[in-house]
């Protein structure tokens, strides 16, 4: 067998579910081929390779690159004084009605450049590639209008191409009412759903769709109006859910046969058992509940009782997560809302690809998978979910080629 690249001399945590935890396999050896993975297993039954280059990776662990399935990388300005305001007391709803919250970003969006959006990204972009990120998802919703909707989902192709990183982008027109549709919210669900969505599905812009539905947001019909444009033009959906209230955002996201519910907070039962019905991705945010100083953690032990999928991801955004490190996302996953190690590797991995529609094709390392993968100084698996802050990559690769 003829490779590109071969892996030796290492352990590999693959995520591929029904065996050892983790998918595990010790001294193990990797080999590559036009970018995916054309052979993986213990080293003693490799067969014979020939290989153009082979690097020796001295018992260091291999896991399929870390998929960060929900962000909002690219945004104008930051909010650090409404952190400021919530250590005072005030509430996320509070600072929302206000003016604060997403809307100050939006204003601060919309007021910069592409290229100044790009390079505030990049710099946040950092702290995730260098804790083994190699597939990010990155959402549109500080625009709320035509242009800047459609600049920040430049911005985030602009990101895929030159940014080191694989990226799907979701548009999140129903993210907030603009300040200039206070009084007329109609028009604005009108504008979102038949003429922003339509242009950047035209210029090749989305990949998904999203919404955020709560009390202070939107309503179960907005977000069912453009979810229904949505799948007129062939785009998967997935949902801000049940973070601040139970508004039936997991059932609704259940309905529309979503991607993904995330936050989900204060889903009911019933609410989770129509995910676990449709095979609705659970996406926790660990970052984002820490943040708002919330008490009412997702309701991990009914998911798991109703076997519905567990992804983490950073939220990283603006106001209520600024968190730029996926490794940490993994940390707060497992001490404030109880997941397992395995279960937040595993939702980092196989389950965020899940989230993305992209488990054909990543998430865990098999033969034929695409070769995204992450290599790190660590003695065990449990160690990427165990400490916070400690540099522990060693190198990432996307299609084969180390990035």
């Amino acid at each position: 067998m003829k490779v590109d690249r071969l892996l030796i001399n290492c352990h590999v945590a693959t995520m591929v579910e029904g065996g050892a935890p983790y998918g595990a396999v010790e001294d193990a050896a990797v080999a590559i081929a036009d970018g995916r993975i054309v052979w993986i297993g213990a080293r003693t039954d490799m067969p014979r390779i020939e290989a153009v280059e082979i690097e020796r990776l001295d018992g260091r662990w291999i896991t399929p690159g870390l998929i960060d399935c929900h962000t909002h990388l690219v945004f104008g300005g930051d909010r650090s004084g409404e952190f400021e305001q919530r250590l005072g007391g005030a509430t996320y709803e509070e600072i929302a009605r206000a003016g604060g919250g997403i809307v100050s970003s939006v204003r601060a969006t919309r007021a910069a450049s592409e290229d100044e959006l790009f390079a505030s990204a990049m710099a946040r972009l950092e702290g995730l590639k260098t804790t083994g990120v190699t597939t990010v998802e990155i959402k549109s919703g500080y625009g709320l209008d035509r242009d800047s909707e459609l600049k920040m989902l430049r911005v985030a192709r602009r990101i895929g191409r030159e940014g080191g990183v694989r990226v799907r982008t979701s548009y999140l027109g129903l993210h907030a009412v603009p300040p200039e549709h206070r009084y007329d919210r109609a028009a604005y669900v009108d504008k979102a759903v038949d003429d922003i969505l339509p242009a950047a599905h035209a210029e090749g812009l989305v990949d998904a769709v999203d919404a955020y539905c709560e009390p202070i947001a939107f309503s179960t019909g907005e977000v069912s109006r453009l979810f229904d444009k949505a799948r007129a033009l062939g785009l998967p959906v997935k949902l801000h859910a049940d973070q601040l209230s139970d508004g039936g955002g997991a059932a609704l996201a259940a309905q529309h046969q979503a991607l993904s519910a995330d936050h989900i907070e204060h889903a009911t039962e019933a609410g989770i058992a129509a995910m676990a019905q449709a095979g609705v991705v659970a996406v926790l945010l660990p970052g984002a509940f820490l943040m708002l100083r919330e008490t009412k953690a997702p309701p991990v032990d009914l998911l798991r009782a109703h076997g519905v999928r567990m992804a983490v991801a950073t939220d990283c955004n603006p106001g209520t997560s600024p968190l730029a490190s996926m490794t940490a996302a993994l940390n707060l996953a497992c001490v404030q809302f109880r997941l397992t190690p395995e279960e937040t590797l595993a939702g980092a991995t196989r389950e965020a690809a899940r989230a993305l529609g992209l488990l054909d094709r990543l998430g865990a390392l098999e033969i034929g998978n695409t070769a995204d993968l992450a290599a790190w100084n660590i003695g065990r698996p449990a160690e990427l979910s165990y400490w916070l802050g400690k540099p522990m990559l060693h190198a990432r690769w996307i299609n084969g080629v180390r990035s």
